[in-house]
């Protein structure tokens, strides 16, 4: 019952527009074929100025208003969302609405124009509001406060997928608009050629479920440092999208890399060594077989003088490789840039073509790339350095040479 006496209440308005218009006309005199010609430029007139003081009221009125008002509430949500932008965008409806509203008082007697200009305004009104709605959108992703976590980029892979399909409706209904069928129709018309849609955007809807995958299980975080196989992938993740994660090298370029490439292939990702208190390190050292043998009272009593080992380690047969374990083990766990806390070993391993090898697996507590070379550096040249103090021989060659 509202909607119709809020009609009738609009077509008088309309009317007396019309009727105050003529009255104008005919008071200056004109008569004749002069007078529809005049009579629909007033009206146009009238039209584009009341749409014009509309959307200026709008804009310098309301949407000050409004910002006023949502400043004053103690939700956050409405601030990031109603944002000036985005009320300035919803301005650009108004004269719009006007337009379309003074049409059949416009151009009343001119149905073919009446109809090409209510099109257009149609069409018009949709690409605005498909604006309004991806400018909110856009603003949902600032929902959450702590950006580069999994939530931030969830909200972001769903904003995206959100865009996609407002803008996908908007493109149907502009159609639809154009070649006057229902937009219902039409989408009811893809459906039996969804198989042809889904084979051309084949690469781009897996692109699109890939990232929502990479994002939605915490796969990869804005921040983590992630490297592929192959060496072509090692850097810092800088932005994360449905369709593209950019990763920063260590010389400063900047590699895209699909979401679908991650997904399906193999990647690691170091933020587990940010998680803890120390970057692991697990090398191996081969030694000559030909030299490892038990030690004898010259090498224990030289090893005692040298401080690189304790006479009630020395007592009866102990073979060099075990002396050597022992003494790696005690610098490593002195080390100020070692952390004692976490896992250390000194191990020896089956024996191979190459030589017995010696793996040394403990942490280190540096975790930046070149402060952490440096120090695994430095405990390498001590094991090289020392290795001879007890009788072993680091392989340096093959055997068969």
């Amino acid at each position: 019952m509202l909607p119709k006496i809020t009609n009738n209440l609009l077509n008088d308005v309309l009317e007396e527009i019309r009727i105050f218009v003529e009255d104008i006309i005919e008071s200056i005199g004109v008569h004749g074929s002069a007078v529809p010609l005049l009579r629909h430029v007033l009206l146009a007139v009238v039209a584009v100025l009341l749409a014009f003081i509309a959307e200026r009221i709008c804009k310098y009125v309301f949407v000050p208003l409004i910002l006023r008002l949502v400043k004053r509430t103690q939700a956050k949500w409405d601030e990031i969302i109603f944002d000036q932008r985005v009320l300035r965008t919803a301005c650009h409806i108004v004269p719009a609405l006007v337009i379309w509203l003074l049409m059949p008082l416009v151009f009343y007697q001119f149905p073919i124009v009446q109809e090409v200009l209510t099109r257009l305004t149609a069409v018009y009104l949709t690409v605005v509001t498909t604006r309004l709605v991806v400018g909110i959108i856009d603003r949902l992703r600032y929902l959450n406060t702590k950006p580069g976590n999994s939530m931030s980029l969830y909200l972001k892979s769903f904003c995206g997928v959100l865009k996609i399909l407002a803008i996908f409706i908007a493109v149907i209904v502009v159609v639809g608009i154009l070649i006057n069928r229902s937009p219902v129709t039409l989408l009811a018309g893809l459906g039996a050629t969804s198989a042809i849609l889904m084979l051309v955007f084949k690469d781009t809807i897996d692109g699109l479920v890939a990232g929502v995958r990479l994002t939605s299980n915490e796969m990869i975080h804005i921040g983590d440092r992630i490297t592929m196989p192959g060496g072509f992938v090692d850097g810092t993740v800088i932005d994360i999208t449905l369709t593209t994660v950019k990763v920063r090298q260590s010389d400063n370029t900047i590699t895209t890399v699909p979401p679908l490439t991650l997904v399906s292939g193999m990647f690691q990702n170091w933020k587990g060594v940010q998680d803890v208190e120390g970057q692991r390190v697990k090398k191996m050292i081969y030694f000559d077989v030909r030299s490892i043998r038990v030690a004898d009272d010259e090498l224990k009593q030289r090893l005692v003088e040298k401080g690189l080992a304790k006479t009630e380690d020395l007592q009866g047969e102990v073979v060099t490789t075990a002396l050597f374990r022992h003494y790696m083990e005690h610098y490593l766990a002195k080390r100020e840039d070692v952390n004692e806390k976490m896992p250390l070993l000194v191990r020896q391993l089956e024996a191979t073509q190459a030589g017995v090898p010696i793996e040394l697996y403990f942490f280190l507590r540096e975790k930046d790339w070149i402060p952490y070379e440096h120090a695994m550096a430095d405990i390498l040249e001590h094991v090289y350095a020392y290795a001879n103090e007890f009788g072993l021989k680091v392989y340096a060659q093959n055997p068969t040479q």
